[in-house]
């Protein structure tokens, strides 16, 4: 048998293999949602828009007028705290940086935790000022800490709603205060917020009811988070209140309860008290009709997928964090089952490139898609490690 057809049998073998692997799902939220049966009242009547959302397979529950596009206010701050995250997960900043504020930063009006120009605080405490106080100057100093500029900053901002598939969003600052060509939509702020909640150590600064800021000088700053949810809502902790006369009374929140986080968000409430008492019902509509069934808890291994001439000739596929998917309470679940479909992975492979789907099915119907994304990255091997590995695979 000549070289080719030797290197089009192992590539054919190695397809096999990767097919034949364990599932396992990175999900990109620019995939099409499912949407869950519409529930039959208005569970926002008072909201411009609203949608309700299951925070691991991003199934849709309630949704009103949700692609309008308005102005989001302090909710803008879930996508900053998303790149903070990021960053953070990135190993680009660490919680303990000092942040100073620039005289820029110090000036911004509204909602702050009162910085002066120079004041230096750790990426720590400015998180707590942006997830409780919703601090204008908190969110711009950290801004300048990732990109150097604001507006730099908001770039990123704008480049990860497009990655996110965010159709009717655009950012013009990174705190939410009035612009032209700053808005957004409830479906969008869902999408930005699910993305955020799967840095599960956010809800430590979102769930936090008070705590303070400059604990050791004379004047300590107390911070009361906005969103009094997390404080009177059983199983809430987070995500982000906003208001401007433009906007009305914005929220996004999130709660838990056994195993099902769900997502809702309102915008262009009369009040904070309607805002609350809507999302309220719009959570117990959730918990009282709809339990999640898991497909992969978070760091479950799922096995390992075959990269054809790869530095590592295979991935070790773990979960992010939870899959799963959304049904009525009582539902059966003998019938579900999923399937992987990936595509031959060949070097070199870059980290969160596409490379399949995972679908989830209950008996014929499809109830979920997963994009797959890549967990890491690989490079080609070279000539002399590939000998070595065919070497070692004869005689093995």
């Amino acid at each position: 048998m000549n070289s080719k057809w030797k290197q089009l049998l192992v590539i054919s073998i190695t397809a096999m293999m990767v097919l034949s692997a364990p599932a396992v799902s990175w999900a990109k939220e620019g995939a099409a949602p499912n949407t869950a049966p519409s529930a039959s009242a208005d569970l926002a009547p008072s909201a411009r828009s609203a949608i309700l959302m299951d925070a691991d397979s991003g199934t849709i529950i309630y949704e009103k007028n949700s692609h309008a596009a308005l102005p989001p206010a302090s909710i803008t701050k879930v996508m900053t705290m998303l790149l903070i995250m990021e960053a953070l997960d990135q190993g680009r900043i660490k919680l303990t940086d000092k942040v100073a504020a620039s005289e820029y930063a110090a000036s911004m009006g509204g909602s702050q935790i009162f910085l002066e120009p120079g004041e230096q605080m750790s990426v720590d405490e400015m998180l707590k000022g942006i997830a409780l106080a919703s601090g204008n100057d908190a969110s711009v100093a950290m801004a300048e800490k990732i990109a150097g500029t604001e507006s730099a900053f908001v770039d990123m901002m704008n480049k990860r709603a497009q990655e996110l598939g965010l159709k009717n969003t655009h950012f013009a600052n990174c705190n939410g205060l009035p612009a032209a060509e700053h808005y957004s939509s409830a479906h969008d702020i869902a999408v930005m917020s699910r993305e955020l909640l799967k840095h599960s150590e956010i809800t430590k600064y979102t769930g936090m009811y008070q705590d303070y800021l400059r604990k050791s000088s004379e004047k300590p700053f107390w911070l009361v988070n906005t969103n009094k949810l997390v404080r009177f809502y059983s199983g809430a902790d987070g995500l982000k209140t906003g208001f401007t006369n433009e906007a009305r009374f914005c929220l996004t929140a999130t709660a838990r309860r056994d195993n099902l986080r769900v997502i809702a968000v309102v915008m262009g409430e009369p009040n904070t008290k309607t805002r609350n008492a809507e999302v309220s019902q719009m959570f117990d509509y959730s918990f009282a009709q709809y339990m999640n069934h898991t497909i992969f808890k978070k760091g479950d291994t799922m096995g390992t997928v075959q990269v054809v001439k790869g530095v590592q000739p295979a991935i070790e596929l773990k979960a992010k964090h939870s899959y799963s998917v959304l049904l009525k309470k009582g539902s059966s679940v003998k019938d579900i089952r999923y399937e992987l479909q990936l595509n031959p992975l060949k070097a070199p492979i870059t980290i969160n490139e596409p490379i399949g789907k995972l679908i989830v099915f209950q008996g014929d119907q499809v109830l979920t898609e997963f994009a797959v994304d890549s967990p890491a990255s690989v490079k080609k091997a070279g000539w002399w490690t590939l000998f070595k590995r065919s070497c070692g695979s004869l005689f093995s």
